[in-house]
């Protein structure tokens, strides 16, 4: 038991892929008789997401401190959160469309089992449903959006409460601390899910099924270095005004960790730690941005979710227009603003973008079994914007030490 715990988690991932793609090629379709172990994996990360968003989130928010200094630094926050979402989409659905990742691949749906009609909701309806009529009912729903919707307004209300309003903001940030705790012990399922997960794609499909979804994981990767050193470096420079490469060394030990967790959230020690002590970035800005960030700002899981979206199209044979790319790039941003920060968090929300332009969910299952490698590359990407963001938010409103940025030293 204890040799197990010495191996970093990322290398029993890792390991746990590969044996998984040998055991389903060996084992052939019987391997599906496994596949209840990942589903198992994919529901305790599930339990986690609603009070891991609610109470990092409103924690975040208690620890700015001021209703005024909110403003000013959420709304920069934002601006840049939807900005660089939106430009991860695009970046994704270009890959998929130049590169065509399900390009050859074609895959005929179990019988009985239709191409769903694209979904018919008003941009009026998704708006209306931002706002939780009965929080509880959302909370046990697991709606995302309001949900985030009300854990902003709950941590405004903290703020406007003062004094009264300490014991709660004490309070929610104990519970945030102990969901990263619990967190980290639902990730030592992952070894096990994964490897379930690849042995039923691999025994079912077969190693054809492997070959596009090998190009899937390379698009993700080259997706996801170019936001890294793309649209992230850019911000730091024009915007945050620093040298990009002191950026990277002072994140380094929160890359590391996202990319072995795949999991903001569990991240989130490392990535204030080093935004705060590497970077220069003040306790109250750092608090709140990358606690929304990892909330909200997840720029991997929006450019992946246009990519898996084009490439369930190719595989499955469904045409798309252009309306049908402005509708995933729409829901492709706010499916990776609902989206939690936990492993798995990208086939969560799935559902929304292939259900709006008509891509089978069987898509899901399909990549299901490759999406933890995807997701560890994504989840390095979330945070390292989150931190670009607070570095850049930390400069506009001259809360961030550039002697103690330009001086840091790796944690």
């Amino acid at each position: 038991m204890r040799t197990w715990f010495a191996i970093p988690l990322w290398q029993r991932v890792i390991g746990a892929l590969i044996l998984g793609v040998a055991v389903g090629l060996i084992w052939g379709p019987g391997a599906e008789s496994i596949k209840w172990i990942g589903d198992f994996f994919i529901r305790a990360i599930r339990m986690l997401v609603v009070p891991l968003i609610f109470f990092s989130l409103v924690a975040g928010i208690a620890a700015i401190g001021d209703i005024r200094k909110l403003g000013a630094v959420g709304g920069r926050a934002l601006v840049l959160f939807v900005g660089t979402g939106v430009a991860s989409v695009a970046l994704g659905l270009t890959l998929g469309t130049l590169i065509a990742p399900g390009a050859g691949l074609a895959l005929t749906l179990p019988e009985g089992v239709a191409i769903p009609e694209p979904a018919t909701t008003s941009v009026t309806d998704m708006i209306l449903a931002m706002i939780p009529a009965n929080p509880v009912e959302t909370m046990a729903r697991g709606d995302v959006l309001p949900l985030i919707v009300f854990a902003l307004l709950f941590g405004i209300g903290i703020l406007m409460a003062g004094e009264e309003g300490s014991l709660v903001a004490r309070g929610m940030d104990a519970a945030a601390i102990v969901m990263q705790r619990m967190t980290v012990l639902v990730m030592e399922l992952t070894p096990f899910g994964v490897f379930a997960l690849m042995a039923w794609v691999a025994g079912t499909f077969g190693i054809d099924a492997l070959l596009p979804l090998a190009t899937l994981v390379g698009l993700n990767y080259l997706g996801c270095l170019l936001i890294i050193f793309g649209i992230y470096s850019a911000i730091i420079h024009f915007i945050g005004k620093v040298r990009v490469i002191d950026f990277f060394r002072g994140m380094i030990d929160a890359m590391a960790v996202a990319y072995s967790t795949a999991s903001s959230n569990a991240t989130l020690p490392v990535t204030l730690r080093c935004a705060q002590r590497n970077l220069g970035v003040s306790r109250s800005v750092s608090s709140f941005v990358i606690s929304l960030g990892a909330t909200i700002n997840m720029n991997g899981t929006a450019m992946y979710l246009g990519l898996a979206t084009l490439f369930g199209a190719q595989i499955f044979g469904v045409s798309l227009d252009f309306g049908d790319y402005v509708m995933i790039a729409i829901t492709a941003t706010l499916g990776a603003i609902g989206a939690a920060g936990i492993p798995g968090a990208g086939l969560i929300m799935m559902g929304l973008v292939f259900s709006t332009v008509g891509v089978p969910l069987e898509t899901i299952a399909f990549v299901a079994g490759v999406d933890r490698i995807m997701d560890m590359m994504r989840t390095t990407t979330n945070i390292t914007g989150d931190a670009a963001v607070a570095v850049a938010v930390a400069r506009m409103t001259g809360d961030l030490d550039v002697g103690e940025f330009e001086s840091a030293d790796d944690v």
